[in-house]
């Protein structure tokens, strides 16, 4: 009697902990990140889908933390009237390390498209630059307006992957609009803007 009291118990105990414990991941998986970028045309606040977006977004994160971004940039402004070459039109602003001998040095990533992340290519969002899916390393861009053509199916790529989307502006727009509006040379900008720090919040 007594041990089937105690094996009762321990089948309970054993039910609550991994309910305690499924609470735990359930609280792990709607997790995200907050980065802070700092510009010379003002502050740009991040939230990084940690849990949507695990490989890109921990990818992000360690080069924040790292200090890989303290002499960044935003190089390529896409406006609509700067692209008469494309039929499919965008609005983004490209930032990044810019020299291909930095960028070269850090490992790229696999590609997690929007169809797997559910996350989209809407106003404000920040996603990973790439030539072929899995190129990805450093480069990212933050999107001006939905883009949909970005997206998993999209065709502004044509191998119709898309590109890999993290996270998204929760403060500062107004900067990013800004930056986009900066006088261009075939997209690149005349004068870089500076990202002069980029941090996690904790």
């Amino acid at each position: 009697m007594n041990s089937l009291r105690i094996t009762t118990w321990g089948r309970q105990s054993l039910i609550v902990i991994v309910i305690l414990l499924g609470g735990l991941v359930s609280c792990d998986r709607s997790r995200s990140e907050r980065v802070v970028m700092l510009t010379d045309f003002g502050k740009i606040s991040l939230e990084i889908y940690t849990a949507q977006a695990p490989l890109t977004a921990s990818n992000f994160l360690s080069l924040v933390e790292r200090g890989i971004y303290s002499n960044a940039c935003f190089y390529r402004v896409v406006r609509m009237d700067n692209q008469p070459g494309n039929q499919v039109r965008i609005e983004v602003i490209q930032g990044g390390l810019f020299e291909d001998s930095l960028v070269s040095i850090h490992p790229t990533i696999a590609h997690e498209n929007t169809g797997s992340t559910g996350i989209l290519h809407t106003d404000g969002v920040i996603s990973m630059a790439r030539n072929e899916p899995g190129s990805a390393s450093t480069e990212f861009f933050i999107c001006i307006g939905d883009q949909p053509s970005l997206d998993y199916g999209g065709e502004r790529n044509p191998d119709g992957r898309g590109f890999a989307a993290f996270g998204k502006v929760t403060g500062g727009m107004d900067v990013v609009r800004k930056i986009q509006s900066l006088p261009d040379s075939g997209q690149y900008l005349v004068d870089r803007a500076r990202i002069l720090e980029m941090r996690v919040l904790r």
